[in-house]
């Protein structure tokens, strides 16, 4: 089903009980999985693949992108502020998700919409199932995100960074480009030299290798 005013490339595919709403944009080539919703104004670029039950709303897709059953793109972020009388206040979510050309989001990931610059997930990177992408964030060109991977609001990640499964990153950090952090490991502070990196908090590799080996040390 599809809206008037939606835009839908004669070459496009949409399965029987996806949605297009108003204003949307669907390019040539591409295949809308059933269930899926695409929200008002929403572009998709040519050639894109989106499973089932996907849900799109305030956000562009790139080109030749994969994008997965279940995962949600432009929902509000979380962000709330304490008033004078003590109540907990929305704060407003307003700006837009983009997602670049050739990138691939995994089934049931997450990337919420911008509230005071647009998120941004840059071309060619690969984000796995069951990854939470918080509002604000701005992730470079081919990027490597494993499974459970949380990434808080306002995060700036520079070019071919990768973040193995279940890392943490805080809100409001920078990671430059050219750095991997081992699995579980949690940022809690600016990364500002590229390479290896692991624990909690994430300090280079060697220094975490030897923090686990004079803990094993220690309980023998």
């Amino acid at each position: 089903m599809f809206h008037k005013s939606a835009s839908i490339d004669p070459t496009a595919s949409i399965d029987f009980g996806a949605v297009v709403h108003s204003g949307s944009f669907v390019g040539g080539n591409v295949h809308v999985g059933s269930g899926t919703v695409v929200g008002p104004n929403v572009t998709i670029g040519q050639s894109t693949k989106i499973g089932y039950n996907v849900a799109l709303a305030n956000c562009t897709i790139g080109d030749s992108c994969v994008i997965h059953h279940g995962v949600c793109i432009g929902q509000d972020g979380f962000g709330f502020f304490m008033d004078e009388n003590g109540a907990v206040v929305k704060k407003p979510q307003a700006l837009k998700a983009h997602i670049g050309n050739n990138v691939e989001i995994g089934a049931s990931s997450c990337i919420d919409r911008g509230s005071w610059r647009d998120t941004t997930i840059g071309d060619h990177s690969k984000i796995d199932n069951l990854v939470q992408i918080g509002h604000n964030v701005v992730i470079g060109k081919c990027c490597m995100l494993c499974g459970q991977v949380g990434i808080a609001g306002s995060v700036t990640m520079g070019d071919y960074v990768t973040l193995g499964g279940r890392v943490g990153v805080r809100d409001h950090v920078t990671i430059v480009s050219k750095v991997r952090l081992a699995a579980a490991s949690c940022v809690t502070k600016d990364i500002t030299k590229p390479g290896d990196y692991g624990g909690f908090p994430a300090v280079p590799i060697r220094e975490w290798r030897r923090q686990v080996a004079s803990r094993s040390q220690t309980l023998k």
